[in-house]
């Protein structure tokens, strides 16, 4: 059985203020590009023409191996950016979530608090030192030596 909505009645004006916000905003876009392009510097040199992407120079071999902090970083980052999806509709709703909303808001929030500090203390983020052995590795590396095999069992 079907819920019977009412029927909207949409006029094409309903949208009016829509299409003058796009329009506006087109408008700015091309304001801004004409006037950068007119007023801006027109000196040109071979360094100038070149690409250039994010900090690296285009030559030699594509294959130079890439620290593995930048993968590290973009990983937080995604994470954390999550987080804020759950954030919104949260937020929205406030006031008819009640108390137990909110506590159930702390509670996570405490737990990405935590994971944040895990990470601060294993030193993913530090860029300028050599993190520990212990960073990225459970338990130190064993040699096949017969004792030390012993030993760790």
């Amino acid at each position: 059985m079907y819920l019977a909505l009412p029927a909207a009645n949409y006029q094409p004006s309903d949208y009016l203020p829509i299409v003058i916000q796009f329009g506006l905003a087109l408008a700015f876009v091309a304001f801004a590009m004409i006037v950068s392009h007119l007023l801006g510097p027109k000196r040109t040199s071979q360094v100038k023409n070149e690409s250039f992407e994010c900090g690296i120079e285009s030559v030699g071999n594509a294959r130079t191996p890439i620290s593995v902090k930048y993968f590290l970083t973009a990983i937080v980052f995604v994470l954390f950016d999550v987080e804020v999806i759950f954030m919104y509709p949260w937020a929205v709703n406030f006031r008819a979530l009640g108390r137990a909303g909110f506590i159930e808001m702390l509670v996570f929030m405490a737990l990405l608090l935590a994971g944040f500090f895990y990470i601060i203390k294993k030193g993913i983020l530090r860029w300028n030192e050599e993190p520990s052995r212990q960073t990225f590795a459970a338990a130190p590396m064993l040699e096949n030596r017969p004792a030390q095999v012993a030993k760790a069992a």
